[in-house]
This record gives C-alpha cells, sequence and structure tokens, in this order.
C-alpha cells in the first residue's frame, strides 16, 4: 500500500507540471499588460519597465516558465503577488479553508440526499417517487449555479429573510452556498446511485440471500448498498474535486472569501502569480481526492485492496 502511495504521489509530478504550463501559457497569451494594469494608466513609461524588469516579464517565454518551475520545484516559490507584494501560497493559505469548508458542506448535502434518494428510487423503480426523483435531478443537472444562487438570494434573502446572502462567518450563511453548489452534485450522485443499486439487487448473490430468508432491510442496506458504493465512491471523490474547482462562481455570488472568489478578482487585476498559484493549488487537491477515494476502495472492497499488495 505505501509503495502505491508514493508511487500515485509521484505520477502527480508531470500532471502539475503540465498544468502548471498550461496555465502560464494562457496567462502569457493574454491580451494586456500586467505592468500597465497595476500600475495603472497615469503610470510613466520608465516605471513600466522598471515593474516588468522586476517580475522577470521582459524575458522570453521559456525563460519566465522556467524560472517559475525553478522556483517552485527548489523553494516552493510559486511567486509573489502584484497586488499585495505577498506570497502567493501565503495568501492562499488564508482562504482556502473557506473553499474546503464551502466543498465539504456541499458534498455532504449531495451524499445525505442523493444516495438515499438514489436507493429509494431503485427500490421503488417506475413508481411516483422515482419519476419525481429523475425529474428533479434531470433539473438539478441542468440547473446552472450562477443562476441557482440567484434564485435563493432572491427568495431566502430578499423575499423571506430567513437567511443572510453574503458572508461565510455563521453557519447561516453558509447553507444558501453550500445548496446553490450541491445540487449538480446531488443529482449525479442519486442517478449513480440508483443505476448502482439497480445493477447490484438483480445480481445472483441478492437472490440467494432472499431465498436464504433474509430481511429485506438486512439485504439492502448490507448487502446490496455495500456492493453499489464502489462507483457512487468514485463519483462522489471526483465531484468533491468539481466542486473545488467550481466553487468560484458561488464564492463570487455569496462573497465567500475563498480561493475562487481570489481567482476572480486576481484575473480582473491581471495578478497572473496568483492566478498560477490557485489553479495548481486546485489541481493539488483535485489530485489528493482522486488519491484518498482509490484507498478508499481498498476498505470497501478486498478485491480492489489484493491489487495494492
Amino acid at each position: 500500500m505505501i509503495r502505491y502511495i508514493i508511487r500515485r504521489i509521484l505520477f502527480m509530478i508531470p500532471v502539475l507540471i503540465g498544468v502548471a504550463f498550461c496555465v502560464f501559457t494562457l496567462l502569457y497569451l493574454t491580451p494586456g499588460d500586467p505592468a500597465r494594469m497595476i500600475l495603472g494608466d497615469m503610470a510613466t513609461e520608465e516605471a513600466i519597465q522598471r515593474f516588468r524588469q522586476a517580475e522577470g516579464l521582459n524575458d522570453p517565454f521559456i525563460v519566465q516558465f522556467g524560472n517559475y518551475l525553478f522556483k517552485a520545484v527548489t523553494k516552493g516559490d510559486i511567486g509573489r503577488s502584484y497586488v499585495t507584494k505577498r506570497s502567493v501560497v501565503h495568501e492562499i493559505m488564508q482562504v482556502f479553508p473557506a473553499t474546503i469548508k464551502l466543498s465539504a458542506f456541499a458534498m455532504a448535502i449531495a451524499i445525505l440526499i442523493g444516495i438515499p434518494c438514489g436507493m429509494l428510487s431503485a427500490i421503488k423503480q417506475y413508481s411516483i417517487f422515482d419519476t419525481v426523483t429523475m425529474v428533479l435531478a434531470m433539473i438539478g443537472l441542468s440547473m446552472p449555479v450562477f443562476w441557482l444562487g440567484l434564485l435563493l438570494i432572491l427568495l431566502f434573502s430578499v423575499q423571506l429573510r430567513w437567511l443572510p446572502s453574503s458572508g461565510f462567518d455563521t453557519f447561516a450563511a453558509m447553507i444558501l452556498p453550500s445548496v446553490a453548489l450541491s445540487a449538480q452534485a446531488i443529482s449525479m450522485v442519486t442517478r449513480m446511485t440508483r443505476s448502482s443499486m439497480l445493477e447490484v439487487v438483480r445480481a445472483d448473490f441478492i437472490r440467494t440471500a432472499r431465498s436464504k430468508g433474509q430481511k429485506e432491510s438486512v439485504i439492502i442496506w448490507v448487502h446490496a448498498l455495500h456492493n453499489a458504493l464502489i462507483p457512487v465512491v468514485t463519483l462522489c471523490g471526483l465531484q468533491f474535486g468539481n466542486l473545488l474547482a467550481g466553487a468560484i462562481l458561488t464564492e463570487s455570488i455569496f462573497a465567500v472569501p475563498g480561493v475562487g472568489r481570489l481567482m476572480v478578482e486576481s484575473i480582473k487585476a491581471r495578478d497572473y502569480p496568483m492566478v498560477q498559484g490557485g489553479v495548481l493549488f486546485v489541481a493539488v487537491a483535485f489530485s489528493l481526492v482522486n488519491l484518498i477515494v482509490d484507498l478508499v476502495y481498498a476498505y470497501i472492497d478486498p478485491r480492489i485492496k489484493a491489487q495494492y499488495k
């Protein structure tokens, strides 16, 4: 197992280098001069050239990327913000807990609602509950996060005045952004749980358990659910990574002080080191989540655990 973890971590290195190269290339090709954006229209040409020289913006592309990669690998330095002049890692670590908290709450909502609804839909296939659940799941998949967020604000903050429309410092303030972010994840988890349960409940070992006279609750919750969880765990891991990356719109709408909102503000200000650092941070988090999901497999399915040895 240890060898497997080390091998997966080593595989993350070329992935992160590729992500860094793609982001660096896109920002390099983006129209506009970051020096003029940072210093303002009233800055002199001499001040702009001093800024470009100090930040290495006059160097060729390959030199800029090489210097960036060398500092990141040898010193763990992914740059300093053009705006605040502070370390990118320090800036991201200040807001990353809010993004993790938002994604974790959204994922918890998706699991607590999606798995039971998917199970009941599979058990009561073609019933009214199944039909309504699948229709709502389709609506949830089709509904953009920013539009749902605005609807939630209009209903619960403006009309009913039950919940705050911004901030993330209280439990009440966490409800609306978590619900908005979790809508698509709920739909995905529900559909995957239903499909997996329908496949498992028709398996031979389920018929054998019924023929032995075991209770239906034991068959569903112990035998069927345990075997149906593997694809659901896969989806939950991928969805959690997507929530980390997809929190940008949610954080912007609800003014959540997270990585997503920081990246949006950095893009507007042409703060390239902060944008690169934010994307790398999300890529690292996504890779670690996938690794954790693979390790969880070992405790769900012993056959997969045997492959790690």
